[in-house]
């Protein structure tokens, strides 16, 4: 009996499969041609868009945290800075959340799905973003962005009246949510990963999805690597430029290493369970509350410069500044800071995820990361396994997306993260098991929450 051919061993003439001949009719249909030369299109000011939000978010955080501090004749925030600032976010959300068409965009507590912003919504979800971010929100500027990125490239999808097909228009809004989160995510290559594994397809729909969202993601990255004479805009990604010099993980590495994953899987996720909470407190007296709920951000983040006697800048924010530094830095915070910070600004993080806008991402990273320095100086744990599997964990319990948490964080690190890709693979997916066993609510347990999964719900009615 001879043993059956291997599919490589297929004749030449063989008839292709179904799902071959489906995807090769969907990549040669003329619609589909038109779709990828559009997504090509749109890539380049998509990431200008992004370059300007993100500039400009910088800029008025410089202003809010250190020219204004300097001009008031302080070399740091005081600790009390952060309250008028945080009453002040919540005042100028309120009214955004209550009567702009969208409600100032997604709830951060439900991480990065759900349908992508329309038109209509985006006003409202760039002026949320822009108005608080630079006050101190501890949330990061990766949802907002995707809004952009959405909600451009359905408006640019009306102007050409193709907005009759609705699969169209949701893969051209995932495209331009994947070119803009690519500006800050390290280049196309984490996002298109974070796609694939959030976006929950198979076989020739993933590939039919993934093409248009790599080629917007590499056309708007020239926008920040350059092109020819062109030497490209400087964006501010996230980034760690420095990092501790690399040591091949050991044995107390993994020994230490795992249950730190799984205690910032724990972390992160009772802190999103103080986010769904929040949500349901924040349905009723709306506006109201989520003055107070800034408020309670600004206490949180006032109570650990009061604790540390350290600037309150390092808990408000996105955390993105804050994670350079501990990269490069990391002997400079001594344990109890980091305990503080961690406390404080996941409490922070926590309330604002359910009532205040922006991305999850950001802020998780730096708790993840402050965590895992925080037990690095237990025996035989290193700094830099500390520094990886802290990222990788925490994206993975945030997310819910292990294989991209760990592109992510072997982006961030570097060419240190080579040695480190085992224990980093293993955080994330221990951080992601802890995660699902922590969870209570059944309905949690859905699809995970990554930008692919906008793909399948439609673009979001413009209200």
């Amino acid at each position: 009996m001879t043993a059956p051919e291997s599919p490589s061993a297929a004749p030449a003439n063989a008839v292709p499969a179904p799902a071959e001949q489906s995807l090769r009719r969907t990549l040669l249909s003329h619609g589909y041609l038109l779709l990828l030369l559009l997504c090509v299109l749109l890539g380049v000011p998509i990431a200008l868009a992004c370059f300007f939000f993100v500039a400009l978010q910088h800029e008025l955080q410089h202003w809010v945290w250190t020219s204004l501090p300097e001009a008031a004749g302080y070399g740091t925030p005081p600790w009390w800075w952060p309250l008028p600032a945080l009453v002040l976010a919540g005042l100028i959300l309120a009214p955004i959340v209550t009567r702009m068409p969208g409600a100032g965009g997604h709830l951060p507590v439900n991480g990065l799905g759900g349908a992508p912003v329309g038109p209509k919504a985006l006003p409202g979800a760039v002026l949320a973003a822009l108005a608080t971010l630079p006050l101190g929100v501890v949330l990061g500027p990766e949802a907002p962005l995707m809004a952009v990125g959405s909600g451009l490239a359905l408006l640019a999808v009306r102007r050409a009246g193709a907005h009759a097909d609705p699969r169209a228009g949701a893969i051209l809004a995932t495209a331009g949510s994947t070119a803009a989160i690519s500006t800050i995510l390290g280049g196309p290559v984490a996002a298109a990963v974070l796609l694939i594994e959030g976006a929950g397809l198979a076989g020739a729909r993933m590939v039919a999805l993934l093409l248009p969202c790599l080629l917007a993601s590499a056309t708007g990255a020239l926008v920040f690597t350059g092109f020819g004479n062109w030497t490209g805009l400087d964006i501010g990604a996230l980034s760690l430029p420095d990092v501790p010099p690399n040591t091949a993980p050991d044995a107390g590495d993994f020994l230490w290493g795992v249950p730190t994953a799984a205690l910032i899987a724990v972390l992160v996720t009772l802190a999103r369970a103080l986010g769904r909470r929040t949500v349901t407190w924040t349905e009723h007296r709306t506006a109201v509350r989520i003055v107070l709920c800034a408020t309670a951000v600004g206490v949180c983040i006032a109570a650990y410069a009061l604790i540390t006697g350290r600037s309150p800048a390092e808990a408000a924010l996105s955390g993105q500044a804050a994670l350079a530094q501990l990269a490069a830095h990391p002997h400079a915070w001594s344990v109890g800071a980091l305990v503080a910070l961690v406390a404080c600004k996941g409490l922070a993080w926590g309330i604002a995820l359910g009532s205040l806008r922006g991305g999850p991402i950001f802020p998780s990273l730096l708790l993840g990361t402050a965590t895992a320095l925080a037990c690095s100086g237990l025996p035989g744990f290193g700094v830099t396994p500390a520094l990886a599997l802290g990222i990788s964990a925490a994206a993975a319990a945030v997310t819910g997306l292990p294989l991209g948490s760990s592109v992510l964080a072997v982006l961030l690190v570097g060419g240190d993260a080579h040695d480190q890709m085992p224990l980093i693979v293993i955080a994330s997916v221990v951080a992601f098991i802890v995660a699902q066993v922590v969870r209570r609510n059944p309905s949690e347990s859905g699809p995970p929450e990554g930008a692919g999964a906008k793909a399948r719900s439609g673009p979001e009615p413009d209200r």
